[in-house]
């Protein structure tokens, strides 16, 4: 039989009937669930396993989310790509890497800190098998609070006691500038001193590093500046497999992939941003390597594809396989 619109509207009452029928005791499990799964993802570089570790997302007003474009482009983007036309939700994906015998986490989320959707990742983190207190190493991208914030809850406790912690020399020497602080717009103020609630309790140990240098075995800081003074990427290889971590070079793809001169409210350069991703999304692209985003929808990993003066994403396709 050939399907049209006609004899889909036929079948309706059938349907209709067939959804009145009593449910068996696990297709009323399944009406009844109210949560996902745990939200974990694993996949190989070489001989590096990585697993996403989901923690959660949050919503942003669409207004003045992108600042150089009008709001009418920006909500056609959002409309091509399925996405609510008047907010952004803003997922939230770190990364957990088995390199060289160690543990090793790139950022850690919102922690106890973040918005009412998020905060999930110390729950996820547990699913996949973890436990913090045997993570060696966290490497920071950069230290906006949704990054960062996961490393110490609200009370003050660690939540990694036995990690060493190490974070780009350029964006330490930003955020624990005084003067800087001092300085900076009273809306700024605050990441200032969320900055030092994380990190002053161990400063002394904390490790710097430099754009080129390889932060643990397989994985080297890529300099990403814009989106904060000393945002940083990670390039991960292992044999023939290689994984550009992005970090936050893009926010959601959807915007700022398929129009990487657009920019996030949250890019501190706009300019510097915009230089950063054109030519981090042009290296990848040509070279046909695999991403991990912070903020695509999970578990956050794909590939660029040139698309005119442009870009498109292309996900992984899941598999059970790792």
């Amino acid at each position: 039989m050939t399907l049209s619109r006609r004899t889909v509207l036929a079948a309706a009452p059938a349907l209709a009937a067939a959804s009145s029928l009593p449910l068996t005791a696990g297709s009323a499990m399944a009406q009844t669930a109210s949560g996902q799964a745990p939200g974990f993802y694993r996949y190989k570089v070489g001989d590096i396993t990585v697993t996403a570790i989901n923690d959660g997302f949050a919503q942003r007003p669409l207004e003045g989310f992108v600042r150089n474009a009008e709001l009418g482009d920006v909500k056609k983007a959002m409309e091509a790509a399925f996405l609510p036309a008047d907010r952004l939700p803003i997922s939230f994906t770190t990364l957990v890497l088995q390199t060289g015998g160690k543990t090793v986490l790139i950022d850690t989320g919102n922690g106890d800190s973040g918005a009412p959707t998020s905060g999930t990742w110390l729950a996820n983190f547990r699913a996949a098998g973890f436990d913090p207190a045997n993570v060696d190493t966290v490497v920071f991208s950069h230290f906006h609070g949704d990054h960062i914030n996961g490393f110490r809850l609200k009370d003050g406790s660690a939540v990694f006691p036995k990690a060493e912690v190490m974070v780009p020399a350029d964006e330490w020497a930003f955020w624990m500038d005084d003067a800087k602080m001092n300085a900076a717009p009273d809306a700024m103020k605050g990441a200032f001193q969320g900055v030092r609630r994380v990190f002053a309790p161990i400063a002394k140990d904390v490790k710097q590093f430099a754009a080129g240098k390889e932060v643990v075995p397989g994985v080297v800081a890529v300099a990403a500046p814009g989106h904060t003074p000393g945002h940083t990427a990670f390039a991960v290889t292992s044999g023939s497999g290689r994984l550009m971590v992005m970090s936050d070079t893009t926010n959601h793809p959807a915007l700022f992939v398929a129009n990487p001169d657009w920019s996030a409210v949250f890019d501190m350069d706009a300019d510097g941003a915009r230089a950063t991703r054109r030519k981090l999304l042009d290296m990848v692209a040509s070279e046909r390597m695999q991403l991990a985003f912070y903020h695509a929808p999970f578990p956050a990993t794909g590939y660029v594809a040139k698309d005119g003066n442009a870009f498109r994403f292309v996900p992984v396709q899941w598999s059970p396989a790792i």
